[in-house]
C-alpha cells in the first residue's frame, strides 16, 4: 500500500486520512518501502526490514512455501 504512495497511484493525505479513521481498538497494518514521515509519525508501529543474508545471493530462485 504505502508503495503507491510514491509510484503516484495514491496521494498521501488519503492514505493519513485512512489511518486517522480507524477506531482506536483496531490495528491497521499497511506494508511496502517508502513511508513517508507524516506515515511514520502517525503510525504505532514502524519497521525498516533489510537484507542481510539471502539465499538469492547464492543463485537460489524463489521457492513455493518459502518465498511464494
Amino acid at each position: 500500500v504505502i508503495n503507491t504512495v510514491g509510484a503516484g497511484f495514491l496521494k498521501e493525505a488519503e492514505i493519513l486520512r485512512i489511518m486517522k479513521s480507524v477506531p482506536e481498538e483496531v490495528e491497521l497494518i499497511l506494508t511496502g518501502r517508502g513511508a513517508t514521515r507524516k506515515m511514520v509519525n502517525l503510525a504505532d508501529y514502524a519497521s525498516d526490514i533489510r537484507e542481510v543474508k539471502h539465499p538469492f545471493k547464492k543463485k537460489i530462485v524463489a521457492r513455493k512455501g518459502i518465498e511464494f
